[in-house]
C-alpha cells in the first residue's frame, strides 16, 4: 500500500439519546446557529421540537427543504442568512443531503464569490464556519468526511467537492432516528454505504490486506442487516450496525493507501444531474452493470475475493464462474431489497447517455480508474443498465 495520512475529526456522539448533548457541542462554536434541515420529516418524528427546546437559549436561524440532491439555489440562500445574520456555526439534522449543502453553505459564508465557484474547485475553500450534525439516514457517510456533493440543474452537473475543513466537528448518530424512514430509503441508503466500500475495495493497489478485511466486514454488515431493518424498521441493532457502517465506509479508514479515481459514482452523478433519481438506486443499477464490464483476467481475483469472502461461495476451478456468481448475488441482492434494477424502470431511457458518458469521464477522471474507462465505455455501461 501507499504512505498515507489517515485522522478522524469528528467527535461522534452514537446511541440513544445522544441528541441531549446538542447544547454542550455547539457552546464551543457560538450562540448564533443555523438550522439546516429537509423536507419536513424532522418536524413530524420530533427531532425538530427536540432540538428547539434544547437549543432554546440559542440563536436559531432555519433553512429547511433542502432537496435529496442539494441545489446550488439552495447553498446560495444559507450563505446569505450566514453572512446577513453573522452566524457562528452551522447545525444539519438530516442524511447525506443536507449534511453536503450545510458544508458548502459553512464554506460559502467566507466566500466572495458564487458558492458554485467552490463546488466546481475544492482548492479556492478556504475558511469554513464549524459544521455540527444529527444524523437520521445511513448512507453518505457525510457525518464523519470532507466531502460534499451539490447539484446545479440549470447546468445539468452534479459535481463533487471537498476540503479537511468540511469535516463535521461532531455528529449525533442516534439509530432510533432512522426507525421511521421509507423502506426505499433504507435500501438506497445500504446501496450507497456498499457502493463507497466497493470504490475503495476494488483498486489496483495490492497490500492493503487491512483495508480489504474491514471493506468486506462492512459489505457482509450491510447484506445481514438491510433486509431485518426492512422487515423490522425499529430493530435497533439492525439500524445501528447501518449507521455505524455508513460513517466507517467513508472517513478515509478504507481508502488509506490505496490511491485511484472512483468508478461507479462519477456515472451515477450524471444520471441524478440529469434525472434528478435517488443517489443509491442509481449506484444498485450501475454497479452490478460495470462489474460485468470490467470483469477481464486482470480483475478475475478480486472478484473471486468479493464471492468467497463476502458471500461465503466455497472456491472452485473457475474463477469467472464464481466471479459472475458474487456479481450476481449482489444484483440479486439490491433486487430483493426493493430496488429498481433497470434506469426503464425509473423513467429513464438512451436520450442522454452520450452527454451523460462525456461529462462522466471529464467530471469523473474514469482514465485513472480501477480499470480506466473513456466515454464509449461508460456509453456501453449505461446501455446494459437500460
Amino acid at each position: 500500500m501507499e504512505n498515507f495520512v489517515f485522522n478522524a475529526y469528528t467527535e461522534m456522539y452514537f446511541g440513544k439519546g445522544q441528541i441531549k448533548n446538542l447544547p454542550k457541542i455547539l457552546e464551543a462554536y457560538g450562540k448564533k446557529v443555523l438550522m439546516v434541515y429537509g423536507g419536513g420529516s424532522i418536524k413530524k418524528n420530533g427531532i425538530y421540537d427536540t432540538a428547539k427546546e434544547l437549543l432554546k437559549d440559542f440563536q436559531i436561524f432555519e433553512l429547511g427543504g433542502v432537496e435529496p440532491n442539494p441545489r446550488i439555489e439552495t447553498v446560495r440562500k444559507g450563505v446569505e442568512i450566514c453572512k446577513n445574520e453573522n452566524i457562528d456555526v452551522v447545525l444539519a439534522i438530516g442524511g447525506g443531503s443536507t449534511i453536503d449543502c450545510s458544508k458548502v453553505i459553512a464554506g460559502g459564508a467566507f466566500y466572495d464569490g458564487d458558492s458554485w465557484d467552490i463546488v466546481k474547485d475544492g482548492g479556492l475553500i478556504g475558511e469554513v464556519l464549524p459544521i455540527v450534525t444529527v444524523l437520521t439516514l445511513a448512507a453518505t457517510g457525510s457525518e464523519m468526511n470532507g466531502n460534499a456533493v451539490i447539484s446545479n440543474m440549470a447546468l445539468n452537473e452534479k459535481l463533487g467537492t471537498g476540503s479537511r475543513r468540511f469535516i463535521p466537528k461532531a455528529s449525533v448518530c442516534d439509530p432510533e432516528y432512522t426507525y421511521g424512514l421509507p423502506a426505499i430509503q433504507t435500501a438506497a441508503g445500504t446501496a450507497d454505504i456498499m457502493s463507497h466500500i466497493f470504490e475503495s475495495y476494488f483498486k489496483k493497489e495490492e497490500g492493503a490486506y487491512v483495508q480489504d478485511k474491514f471493506a468486506e466486514g462492512l459489505l457482509k454488515t450491510c447484506i445481514k442487516y438491510c433486509p431485518i431493518a426492512l422487515k423490522e424498521p425499529d430493530n435497533y441493532e439492525a439500524r445501528a450496525n447501518l449507521m455505524w457502517a455508513s460513517s466507517m465506509a467513508l472517513n478515509g479508514l478504507l481508502g488509506s493507501g490505496k490511491p485511484g479515481a472512483w468508478s461507479c459514482h462519477p456515472i451515477e452523478h450524471e444520471l441524478s444531474a440529469f434525472y434528478d433519481i435517488t443517489h443509491g438506486v442509481g449506484l444498485a443499477i450501475v454497479t452490478p452493470r460495470w462489474m460485468r464490464y470490467i470483469l477481464s483476467e486482470k480483475t478475475v481475483d478480486k472478484f473471486v475475493d468479493f464471492g468467497k469472502n463476502v458471500w461465503g461461495f466455497e472456491n472452485n476451478n473457475d474463477k469467472y464462474k464464481l466471479a459472475n456468481m458474487a456479481i450476481d448475488a449482489l444484483e440479486e441482492f439490491f433486487k430483493s431489497c426493493g430496488i429498481p434494477m433497470t434506469l426503464s424502470e425509473i423513467g429513464i431511457g438512451s436520450e442522454y447517455i452520450e452527454e451523460m458518458a462525456a461529462k462522466a469521464v471529464k467530471n469523473g477522471a474514469l482514465e485513472y480508474a480501477y480499470v480506466p474507462l473513456d466515454k464509449e465505455d461508460v456509453k456501453k455501461i449505461l446501455t446494459d443498465c437500460l
